[in-house]
């Protein structure tokens, strides 16, 4: 067994719900970070409304020698549900904000009831010209609809500039187990402009085995000449994976390096997912949530590089 490529220490919750804000009475979810022009460290996050709607927010991060502390939380949503009958009219969760040019991207879970099957979930993008205070949607309509490649749930875009071009990692499902229970695993897809998106069907992270039912959330980083990708992945229920990859389209997938797991007691006790990583001096930040996908907050761990 390879060691792991990065071992963590848990340093606990660094965000947690605020019932006196109304967009997060309950949950902090996907922790998505954003270094702003000023050097800033913003961590986009969703919470939940009185009627269990997701917004998207912000908390501006301190990070020193291995410590994280809020210095600032958003008192609004930067991106709120869409119009009725949207793609996203139910909710919205960030899973990758990047900068482009004079833009901010920032790729987003939408949400929506379904019918036959408990929701819909699409990825959507919205644009900022102020390095991340607001947001517009660039469509209404998402960037990552079902296709002949992708007929069921595409979502969680993680895009990363490569070049001249745009790679994107995203949650595609391959079918329902009932209605209330989809799998989907992680496929690439491609742009010259990180907006239009040409999708083949091509599969970066597939299911360990018959057992496994999802793998969510890729957040993906280019170092040391390789990429690097963590992933949450779940049977029962959610644990951090982990795979390598030399030119960013070939991964070799080892969980066991991942470097954390569920702790003995407290909030991330049954479940560790939807990991994001953050370099900051000579500290490595991972920033997850736990238990019940985020009803607790999120916290982080730390690793010395």
């Amino acid at each position: 067994m390879s060691p792991p490529a990065t071992k963590w220490q848990r340093q606990g919750l660094i965000v947690r719900p605020d019932p006196a804000r109304w967009w997060m009475r309950t949950h902090a979810m996907v922790p998505t970070p954003y270094l702003r022009t000023d050097g800033t460290h913003r961590l986009f996050f969703s919470g939940r409304n009185d009627t269990n709607q997701s917004h998207i927010g912000w908390a501006d991060i301190a990070l020193d020698e291995g410590h994280a502390s809020v210095i600032r939380l958003s008192e609004e949503p930067v991106l709120a549900p869409g119009k009725l009958g949207t793609f996203d009219d139910n909710g919205v969760t960030p899973s990758c904000v990047i900068r482009s040019g004079n833009e901010t991207l920032l790729y987003y879970i939408g949400w929506n009831p379904g019918s036959t099957t408990r929701m819909n979930i699409f990825g959507g993008l919205a644009v900022s010209t102020d390095d991340g205070d607001s947001f517009t949607r660039w469509s209404e309509a998402p960037i990552l609809e079902r296709s002949k490649t992708d007929p069921y749930i595409n979502t969680a875009p993680f895009v990363v500039a490569d070049g001249d071009k745009f790679l994107m990692y995203y949650v595609s499902g391959v079918g329902w187990d009932d209605p209330d229970n989809p799998r989907y695993l992680i496929k690439m897809a491609n742009s010259s402009d990180g907006k239009n998106w040409l999708r083949d069907g091509k599969i970066a992270i597939n299911f360990s085995d018959n057992e496994e039912k999802a793998l969510a959330r890729p957040f993906v980083i280019a170092r040391d000449g390789g990429w690097q990708m963590w992933f949450a992945h779940k049977g029962d229920a959610y644990r951090l994976g982990y795979a390598e990859s030399d030119d960013g389209v070939k991964w070799e997938r080892d969980d066991s390096r991942s470097g954390i797991y569920t702790a003995i007691s407290g909030w991330d006790s049954e479940m560790v997912e939807y990991g994001a990583i953050v370099d900051a001096g000579s500290f490595r930040y991972l920033f997850y949530n736990g238990n019940n996908y985020g009803f607790d907050g999120f916290g982080y761990a730390t690793s010395q590089s």
